[in-house]
């Protein structure tokens, strides 16, 4: 198992490549490359679609609205962002918060999919249907929002939990209600998955940021 300390360094070394990557489409109209935060050691990793004005202006993941409702919805399963972790689909602003399209996405994925590696979460909450698709095929979002299931990921099975973007829960009071009911279920699943590691000993949480 990767120590917190080289994961850290993972993380790091792969900021700067992604810096200097040219290639990456979204990053010439941009102003921050937003990679990610939270702990290194996270159990749940929450993946959105991409950074907003707010996310482009700071460098940082779910600072603008919708990260203040996602705070919000962490603290009634009793999380904080220290103790996850969160990212994107995509790592720099689509112009106008415009949807990122496959192009741009498939440029993004060896990164996203190196931090996935790295991280090694139990849990991946998906926020929106663009992170959803890259797990789930040929389903809606509002067929499996709140749903526990199954994905394979680097050669291993994973537990991959669909949620709504929180953005549309602004838009819409009715999905911001089953945001809170669907919440209930990572905290069931966490738990479910910490009581079978209770014999490796008490849980570490990091109380620290990566970035």
């Amino acid at each position: 198992m990767m120590k917190r300390e080289e994961k850290r360094r993972i993380l790091i070394g792969l900021i700067k490549k992604m810096k200097a990557d040219d290639n990456l489409p979204l990053k010439k109209s941009a102003n921050n490359l937003v990679f990610g935060e939270g702990d290194v050691d996270a159990k749940v990793l929450f993946i959105g679609e991409g950074p907003g004005y707010w996310e482009d202006q700071k460098g940082l993941p779910f600072v603008g609205n919708a990260g203040r409702l996602l705070n919000e919805l962490l603290e009634t399963i009793g999380l904080s962002r220290k103790e996850v972790f969160i990212t994107n689909v995509v790592h720099h602003r689509p112009p106008n918060n415009r949807d990122p399209e496959q192009f741009e996405i498939k440029a993004y994925q060896p990164y996203l999919d190196k931090i996935i590696e790295v991280i090694n979460p139990k849990i991946i909450v998906t926020l929106g249907r663009f992170s959803m698709a890259k797990f789930l095929e040929g389903v809606t979002i509002t067929q499996v929002h709140g749903k526990i299931k199954k994905a394979f990921f680097n050669g291993r099975e994973i537990i991959v939990i669909p949620m709504y973007h929180p953005a549309a829960g602004l838009r819409n009071s009715e999905i911001k209600k089953k945001l809170f009911e669907d919440f209930k279920v990572i905290a069931l699943v966490l738990k479910d998955v910490l009581n079978k590691n209770s014999s490796n000993g008490k849980q570490n949480i990091l109380q620290e940021r990566l970035i």
